[in-house]
C-alpha cells in the first residue's frame, strides 16, 4: 500500500470497525449498568417494605462488587479460550436472570446473596470486552473507542432513570413497583445475550464483514503492536501480577469506582432528602449528571487520543471531580447538590477513556487479558466501599455529608497516583486521522 494513502485506509476501517462492533457492545452495556444501579431506584421502596436501615442497604448494594472481584480474572481467562461471542452471551443470560430474580428478596441476607451472585455473573463482561475492543482496534484509536462504548453507562442512567422511577409506580399480580422493576430490566439481558451470540465475531481473521486488504492491514498493524509491546514486558499471566504499573492502575479505578458507584447508588435517596418530588421526578433528576457525562467523556477521550497522553487526561477530571463533592457535601438544596454531583459524574466518566488506553500499552497476549482484570478487579472493589460508607456514615450521623467527603478524598488520591504512572510512547492521531472521524 502507497505509504500516503495509509491514514485515510487506517480511517475508514476504523469506521467500518466502530459501526459494525461499538452499537452493539454499547447497548449490552446500557443493560449491564442498568441492572447493576437499578438497586438505587429500588430501595425508595424496597427499604422501607423490608425494613433495611441505610448501612444494610449500602452494604448488600456494595457487595455485587464482592463477587465481581473473586470472579473477574477467572472470567477474563476463560473468555480468551472460548472465544468473546459465547462467553458474553453466556455472561448475559446468566445475570439477566439473576438480576430479575431480585424479586424474590424478602431478608437482608437474601439481598446480599442476589447482589453477590449478580456481581459474579457479570464480572467477566466488562474486563472481557475492554479486551476484546484492544483486539479489533489499533492502539491510536483506543482511547475515543473505549470513551465511546462506555458512554453506554452514564446513557443508562439517562435512560434508567425515567423508567425506573415509572416501573416504581407498578403495583399489580401482588408484586411491588420495586419487583416490577427488578423483573422487567432483567428480561433484555436474557434476550441481548441470545442475539450475542450469533452477531458478534470473535477475531478479525473470522470477519467475513471486512474485506480481504482491510483484514489484512488490521492482522498486521495488531501484530506489530503486539510484537512491540510484548518487547518491553513478558506475555504471560504472572507478568500482570508482577507489574507494579498495573497495581498503580488498580488502585486510580479505586478511587474512580468509589464515587461512580457510591453516588450512582445512593443518588436517588441523596434527591429525595433534598427535595420532596415523585420517584418519577427523581427519575428524571437523576439523569441531569449523566447527560453531561455522556459528552464530556467522549470528548476528553477524543483529545486524550489527538495529543497521545494519557496521565493528565485522567488526573484531571479527578481532581474536578472531587472538588465538585466538596461542595455537594455542603449544599443543603437540591439544585447545589446537583450541580456538584454533575461535576463528580463528568468527571469519573470523563477518566474512562484515557485510563483504559493505559493498560492495554503495557501488556500484550494472556498477560494483557489478566491484567485488564486484575486492574478491573481490584479497582471494582472502590464499588463496594463507596455505597457501603455512604450508609454507613449516614447510619451514623443521619447525613450524607461525611460519606461524599470520604469517596472524594478517595478520587482525588487516585487522580495523583495517575500521575505517576508512565506508559511506553503513543503516536499520536492529531490533525492526521482524529480529525476525520
Amino acid at each position: 500500500m502507497n505509504p500516503a494513502a495509509q491514514p485515510e485506509f487506517e480511517t475508514a476501517l476504523v469506521s467500518t470497525l466502530t459501526r459494525r462492533l461499538i452499537p452493539f457492545l454499547f447497548l449490552l452495556y446500557i443493560v449491564a449498568y442498568l441492572d447493576r444501579i437499578n438497586v438505587g431506584f429500588a430501595a425508595l421502596q424496597m427499604q422501607a417494605q423490608l425494613h433495611l436501615n441505610d448501612e444494610v442497604y449500602g452494604l448488600g448494594a456494595g457487595l455485587f462488587f464482592a463477587g465481581y472481584f473473586i470472579f473477574q480474572v477467572p472470567s477474563n481467562l476463560l473468555l480468551e479460550r472460548v472465544g468473546a461471542r459465547r462467553w458474553l452471551a453466556a455472561l448475559m443470560v446468566a445475570w439477566g436472570v439473576i438480576s430479575s430474580c431480585m424479586v424474590f428478596v424478602r431478608s437482608p441476607h437474601s439481598f446480599y446473596a442476589l447482589r453477590f451472585l449478580l456481581g459474579a455473573a457479570e464480572a467477566g463482561f466488562f474486563p472481557g470486552v475492554i479486551l476484546y475492543l484492544k483486539n479489533w482496534f489499533p492502539a491510536r484509536a483506543r482511547a475515543r473507542t473505549v470513551a465511546r462504548f462506555m458512554t453506554a453507562a452514564p446513557l443508562s442512567g439517562v435512560v434508567g432513570g425515567p423508567i425506573s422511577g415509572a416501573l416504581l409506580g407498578l403495583h399489580h399480580a401482588g408484586l411491588a413497583g420495586w419487583q416490577w422493576m427488578f423483573l422487567m430490566e432483567g428480561i433484555p439481558a436474557i434476550i441481548l445475550g441470545g442475539l450475542a451470540g450469533w452477531y458478534l465475531t470473535d477475531r478479525p481473521e473470522e470477519a467475513r464483514w471486512l474485506a480481504e486488504d482491510e483484514r489484512a492491514w488490521l492482522l498486521d498493524n495488531l501484530q506489530s503492536e503486539r510484537q512491540e509491546t510484548a518487547a518491553i514486558t513478558s506475555a504471560n499471566i504472572w507478568a500482570a501480577f508482577s507489574h507494579s504499573r498495573i497495581w498503580l492502575l488498580a488502585l486510580v479505578y479505586f478511587g474512580l469506582n468509589t464515587v461512580s458507584y457510591g453516588v450512582s447508588l445512593w443518588l436517588p435517596n441523596l434527591i429525595r432528602s433534598l427535595s420532596g418530588v415523585s420517584d418519577f421526578g427523581i427519575g428524571l433528576l437523576s439523569t441531569i449528571p449523566y447527560i453531561a457525562a455522556a459528552v464530556a467523556m467522549v470528548l476528553v477521550g477524543l483529545h486524550s487520543d489527538r495529543s497521545g497522553e494519557r496521565r493528565w487526561h485522567t488526573a484531571g477530571p479527578a481532581f474536578a471531580g472531587a472538588a465538585a463533592l466538596l461542595l455537594a457535601a455542603q449544599s443543603t438544596s437540591v439544585a447545589p447538590m446537583i450541580a456538584g454531583i454533575t461535576v463528580a459524574v463528568l468527571g469519573v466518566f470523563s477518566m474512562m477513556g484515557p485510563f483504559w488506553a493505559m493498560p492495554t500499552s503495557l501488556l500484550t497476549g494472556t498477560a494483557a487479558a489478566a491484567g485488564i482484570a486484575l486492574i478491573n478487579s481490584v479497582g471494582n472493589l472502590g464499588g463496594f466501599f463507596g455505597p457501603y460508607i455512604i450508609g454507613l456514615v449516614r447510619t451514623r450521623t443521619g447525613g450524607f455529608k461525611g460519606g461524599l467527603l470520604v469517596v472524594g478524598a478517595a478520587l482525588a488520591v487516585g487522580g495523583a497516583i495517575a500521575l505517576l504512572v508512565r506508559t511506553r510512547n503513543q503516536v499520536p492521531i492529531a490533525a492526521r486521522t482524529a480529525d476525520k472521524l
